[in-house]
């Protein structure tokens, strides 16, 4: 009877000792860090997808790239610099979209840190010989979209019968991408745009602040990506809620001085 008594205890002793060193090693396992952005459609539709930055190492991360909708096919995949609307110089090469919609690339020369807050942009394109249609693209980072926006009228000028909206959307790192977005413009046409001091009551009108891209009479969309004014004075989403200005949409040319359709923006 004491044998097994002793037996019983050491094997208790023993049991004991391995589930602390179970429970010790599970506590002290590293989290894995990772952040996935979408991927949207552009030029080919019912394509979409994710990239997911994850951090393997301190020095090391990978980026996983997952698409639907995608032809057949490889797909080139590139990071760049500055947001899509923006479009900038390639950053890092990332290895193609294959047959499964899947890409994965092992990068060393930016962390996951630097990753996640990174000014720029993931993109998909068809084919290295089709380079200009983008299958999908997403910003990553600092410019990822938040839910704050603000968005303003802008109305009818000379019975042009134009008009929309400018919205106003504040990206992770404060900066902001404008979109405006009008009916009543015809396909084909190009329509300069800008952001003027004072308000659209201001006699003669306020002087040029900002140039913003023109609007395309097909989709009757402009996107811009807002940093900084004309004269290089930095500016933030905060900014243009209290900025006393306005927007004109031209005609032809702002030269011209036809204007189309106009809208309050800021403080007025």
């Amino acid at each position: 009877m004491i044998k097994k008594i002793k037996l019983t205890s050491v094997f208790t002793i023993l049991l004991t000792g391995f589930g602390i060193m179970f429970l010790s090693g599970c506590k002290g396992d590293p989290e894995i860090k990772s952040t996935t952005y979408d991927l949207k459609v552009t030029d080919v539709l019912g394509v979409s997808g994710t990239v997911t930055f994850t951090e393997t190492s301190a020095t090391i991360a990978t980026i996983d790239i997952a698409l639907v909708g995608a032809p057949a096919g490889t797909h080139p995949a590139v990071l760049c610099m500055n947001s899509a609307v923006e479009g900038g110089l390639v950053k890092v090469t990332l290895n193609p979209v294959d047959a499964t919609g899947k890409s994965s690339t092992v990068v060393n020369s930016m962390t996951y840190s630097q990753l996640i807050v990174f000014d720029g942009f993931v993109k998909v394109v068809k084919s290295d010989t089709e380079s200009d249609i983008i299958l999908a693209q997403g910003d990553i980072g600092g410019n990822v979209i938040t839910k704050i926006n603000k968005s303003y009228p802008l109305t009818t000028m000379n019975n042009f019968g134009v008009s929309g909206t400018a919205l106003f959307e504040k990206r992770v790192n404060g900066n902001t991408l404008l979109t405006i977005t009008l009916a009543g413009t015809i396909a084909g046409d190009i329509y300069p745009a800008t952001i003027n001091l004072g308000s659209i009551a201001t006699v003669g009108g306020g002087p040029i602040v900002e140039t913003l891209q023109p609007v395309n009479g097909t989709t009757g969309k402009s996107y811009t990506n807002l940093t900084s004014l004309d004269s290089g004075l930095a500016i933030t989403y905060d900014n243009w809620l209290v900025y006393d200005g306005y927007i004109n949409v031209y005609q032809v040319t702002i030269s011209s001085g036809v204007i189309i359709c106009h809208g309050n923006i800021g403080s007025n």
